[in-house]
């Protein structure tokens, strides 16, 4: 009887607010804060400055990263994401060297090379003008750019690959080229499928830029940092930076709803509202296209006196020979950047490598002394027992608020649902720097070793990304299994732990696996509060030898390299054991 009124919509909307509202009395009068606010910091000139106007400048700077990364990251992944597709081996595999080479190694050792270890390249008077040009803010927004695009090159091949072999058949019959195929049918199609993995790449590249701030660019999260490094106001900082990147969020997903409802094939009696407002929005686009249209493919705009534009035609007359000439141009570049990194590779110093291998691997264990984390264990091992431990407490999270996601009472589903949306909203830095700094000391007056907290943040993370997997795995089941075992008396929990969560986790195992391999290249942003992982063992090892940033960074990325990889390969294989039905399309 309780189980019946408790399934009242009234019901659990009043018990949503009493749980509210004993939270709101807790923190309010029970709990002792102890702690004062001050939000006029950020309205009133202080002794260092306006701090308002500080983050608002920080804020433009995030912006102005996001909005060039994301062309950058786009451009990349659409040209690699067909070179991945090319028969031509060399583009083909040039391609795949730069997904996995920038996919499988953290953005922030990224970073650091293209600021620390590539001005070294370059002559003394070359390198002192390309500081003076905002050099790091460009290496911020390029290394995002790349980073980003890494993935969405794999995003753009798999929408690609999902297109009907019949669609691409049928298009050659009906006498379309190549590249008309690829305008016309192949790309619309594709972008229309991939537009919510896309969506979340541009998210995750808002969200990247943040760590701009580890190179000196004054974005968003550096202005925080130095807000409550100047003002000692850390909630009033966090809070502030927190709500601006939930807004920036919330902004990009409603750009992208818009996207995916302009994409939308809608008969004429069935357009919504919002398609009308997109089809406004998008017509200079369009008008543009259709403009350019003319320019590369026809000469006259009256359709019934089209012809092939001078420019097209001279392509055509170009023919095979230009194709040849191109791809041994192609060739002829990739052997030359081949040797020149296999001679700057050849003039490492080997030695220092060597000399500083084990403590990256290792760190000082078991020398370390009492300040240290275990007797000084860090540096690789570090990393992956960080990311161990946080991926197995971030799974049993997941887990239960993926359930509680896809219930249908709004008690379990609505706490689930801000969960998991507050948390893949913000950075990950910023989560780190939340339980470091606020929560863990603060709130609930726990002093642990910056490792611990580094460790509790990322499994709180990874556990609102792991619960939409799980959501994801649980909604993938027929709902005809759910109302079989209801028919056959089964509980909600014997459904669960008998017939979903089995054939759910089959089908998350290779998720899983990329999510274990994301949570260890992302323990390099421990970082920021001193754990004395891989990437802080690197930074230390590089400041105290100053002149070979070069091998430094490269053996770092190495390491990185090779654990992802090799578990991504794994990934991969359990992606074909469990769907071996895949078809691989060349173009």
């Amino acid at each position: 009887m309780f189980k019946r009124y408790f399934q009242k919509s009234s019901v659990q909307n009043v018990t949503l607010l009493g749980l509210t509202a004993l939270v709101v009395y807790y923190f309010a009068f029970v709990f002792e804060f102890k702690y004062d606010f001050d939000w006029a910091v950020f309205t009133h000139k202080g002794q260092y400055g306006h701090m308002g106007l500080l983050m608002l400048k920080g804020l433009n700077t995030t912006l102005t990263i996001t909005l060039y990364s994301s062309i950058i990251a786009l451009a990349m992944g659409t040209i690699f994401g067909l070179a991945r597709l090319s028969k031509f081996k060399p583009v083909y595999w040039f391609a795949t060297c730069y997904v996995e080479l920038f996919r499988n190694t953290p953005l922030l050792i990224q970073l650091f090379f293209w600021n620390f270890a590539l001005p070294y390249a370059f002559p003394e008077d070359l390198r002192l003008k390309l500081f003076d040009m905002h050099f790091e803010f460009w290496c911020a927004t390029v290394g995002c750019g790349i980073f980003t695009g890494a993935f969405m090159a794999e995003i753009i091949r798999a929408g690609i690959q999902s297109i009907p072999k019949g669609l691409l058949e049928a298009s050659y019959s009906s006498g379309l080229t190549f590249s008309q195929t690829l305008r016309k049918v192949i790309l619309p199609l594709a972008f229309r499928e991939i537009i919510p993995p896309l969506g979340s790449e541009f998210l995750n590249n808002m969200k990247n830029t943040s760590l701009a701030m580890t190179i000196g660019v004054t974005e968003l999260c550096w202005s925080m940092t130095e807000v409550y490094s100047l003002t000692y106001r850390t909630f009033e900082a966090f809070s502030v930076a927190t709500l601006v990147y939930l807004g920036m969020s919330l902004a990009i997903a409603g750009i992208l709803y818009i996207v995916n409802e302009r994409l939308k094939i809608m008969s004429p009696d069935r357009i919504t509202p919002l398609r009308r407002v997109a089809d406004i929005l998008f017509w200079p686009l369009d008008f543009l296209g259709r403009k350019l249209e003319y320019v590369f493919w026809y000469f006259r705009k009256s359709p019934d006196q089209r012809t092939i534009s001078p420019l097209r035609r001279s392509l055509r007359m170009a023919g095979k020979q230009t194709v040849l000439v191109l791809k041994v141009l192609f060739v002829a570049a990739l052997a030359y950047v081949l040797y020149e990194v296999g001679t700057a590779v050849y003039h490492f110093n080997w030695e220092i490598i060597w000399a500083n291998l084990k403590t990256l691997l290792i760190w000082r264990f078991p020398n370390g002394d009492d300040t240290e984390f275990f007797l000084g264990l860090g540096g690789l091992a570090g990393s992956l027992l960080m990311a161990a431990i946080s991926i197995v407490g971030s799974f049993f999270i997941g887990l239960i608020v993926g359930m509680g996601r896809t219930a249908k009472n709004r008690v379990f589903r609505i706490p689930s649902l801000l969960y998991i949306e507050i948390i893949r909203g913000i950075p990950l830095i910023l989560v780190i720097l939340w339980f470091y700094q606020a929560i863990l000391p603060v709130v609930f007056k726990v002093d642990l070793d910056a490792f611990w907290a580094a460790t509790i943040a990322l499994t709180f993370f990874f556990g609102a990304y792991i619960a939409e997997t799980v959501r994801g795995g649980i909604e993938n089941i027929p709902s005809g299994q759910v109302e079989a075992a209801k028919a056959s008396g089964l509980t909600y929990f014997q459904t669960m732990r008998k017939i979903i969560l089995p054939q759910a986790l089959k089908q998350m195992l290779p998720a899983l696996v990329g999510m274990f391999i994301a949570d260890f290249k992302d323990t390099s942003l421990a970082y920021i509060i001193g754990v004395m992982e891989l990437t802080r063992a690197a930074y230390a090892v590089n400041n105290r030898i100053m002149v070979h940033p070069f091998e430094i960074y490269t053996t770092v990325a190495v390491l990185y390299f090779v654990f992802s990889y090799f578990m991504s390969l794994y990934a991969k294989r359990l992606e074909r054991r469990l769907s071996p039905e895949t078809m691989r399309i060349e173009m």
